[in-house]
């Protein structure tokens, strides 16, 4: 199944995607958890709840795909946690050897944005680098997960496109600054449960386009720490919670890398795709 965050008359609505239609499901079924962590948290049971409600909806509950103002998946997750240097060519053209363990830093929800939303170049740099990344999103509360069972907790998958700061993100020897200004980060379109795409996101092309070039263009099989691993790494430190955002790392092609560096500016369309998730799509703004 699908689902999509999007925004009615100023409120965050969970829907279910059917094709070009998206399902409201606070109109199919006003009983189930409004939005997208709490459907996660209710397990299997709600998910089915959404599926049947969804098939049953009348008219009134079903809009265009098109047509609706799309928020983050999760717009407010309780963890939002990326890897760095996740692709050995990525590593290198950074200047960085092959890492053996993963660089990890935290990502504010002030700083997300969705689908067909501006992603906003700040008014203090103009060094708006794209990365293309895979989401896994948490299904269950755990800590000290073997890595064989990583894949157990993952409720699904979606699409990031990390706006990065390159300027900032080297002021400190943390990335963390350049990574957390305001909507920076794209988020969606679509949550896909587990169940519709290979193990792991394993084996998915993955592809920036800015203003229809590619920049990026690898496979989600390259990550040096795999989603089953990451989860490993993680829960040794931190529970992990449902509806935590694992944002897994960027392949090599960013902005920075290029000589001379091309960065996003306004009126420019940035794309992500990655194999059947489908294309996060995000047009560039200069911040007022």
């Amino acid at each position: 199944m699908r689902f999509v965050t999007f925004n009615a008359n100023g409120e965050d609505r969970l829907g279910l995607r059917a094709g070009d239609e998206v399902i409201d499901l606070a109109k199919a079924n006003p009983e189930l958890p409004s939005d997208l962590v709490g459907l996660i948290r209710a397990g299997e049971d709600a998910m089915a709840a959404a599926k049947a409600a969804a098939d049953k909806a009348g008219a009134d509950a079903r809009l265009g795909y098109a047509d609706i103002t799309f928020r983050p998946v999760i717009p407010n997750p309780g963890k939002i946690i990326c890897l760095g240097l996740n692709y050995a060519a990525h590593a290198a053209e950074g200047g960085h050897d092959k890492p053996t363990y993963p660089s990890i830093f935290m990502r504010g929800a002030a700083s997300l944005t969705g689908h067909e939303q501006p992603i906003i170049r700040p008014k203090a740099s103009e060094q708006l680098d794209f990365e293309a990344e895979m989401v896994a999103v948490v299904g269950q509360r755990c800590r000290h997960v073997a890595e064989a069972d990583g894949l157990s907790v993952i409720a699904g998958y979606s699409i990031f496109n990390e706006g990065s700061v390159r300027e900032y993100q080297r002021k400190t020897s943390q990335w963390t600054i350049g990574k957390n200004f305001d909507q920076t980060g794209g988020f969606g379109p679509d949550f896909i449960t587990a169940d519709e795409l290979p193990p792991g996101g394993a084996g998915l092309s993955i592809q920036t386009r800015l203003n229809g070039e590619v920049m990026q263009d690898d496979n989600t099989s390259n990550m040096l720490f795999d989603v089953k691993e990451t989860i490993a790494i993680l829960t040794e430190c931190m529970t992990l919670e449902p509806g935590d955002v694992i944002v897994t790392g960027t392949p090599s092609g960013v902005g920075h890398a290029r000589n001379p560096p091309v960065w996003m500016k306004d009126g420019d369309i940035c794309e992500i795709e990655i194999g059947e998730m489908g294309i996060l799509r995000n047009p560039i703004l200069d911040e007022a």
